[in-house]
């Protein structure tokens, strides 16, 4: 049986896709830094996108990214301890209630505040 190569797609048993992801980042005065995330516990997270329209989506359309491979990213936050990566994360919390404006009580009239 002849092996098939499949260029990028991962093996059956990878749990990250093969090939580049979009990956957030923060400008600095020398150049840019990935940027960390927190999961809802708490815990520091990469975080990277499958596609750069699932970055726009998450994170706004003017959010700088690069192109890093997964072990890239992972060697790149790993001095600093960070051992979780997320994929394609929303980043949405529930739209806050809206909030009525403020609008003061009236006032009596002079002469019956006396």
């Amino acid at each position: 049986m002849a092996d098939t190569v499949y260029g990028d797609d991962p093996e059956p048993g990878e749990r990250i896709p093969a090939g580049w992801l979009c990956v957030p980042v923060r400008p600095g005065v020398h150049g840019c830094a990935a940027r960390l995330f927190r999961t809802p516990v708490g815990e520091r997270t990469a975080v990277a996108f499958t596609g750069p329209a699932r970055l726009r989506a998450a994170l706004g359309a003017a959010h700088p990214w690069i192109p890093l491979s997964e072990p890239a990213l992972r060697a790149l936050v790993a001095p600093l301890g960070v051992t979780r990566l997320t994929l394609d994360p929303q980043l949405t919390a529930p739209a806050p209630a809206p909030v009525a404006p403020f609008v003061p009580a009236p006032r009596p009239p002079a002469a019956l505040a006396r």
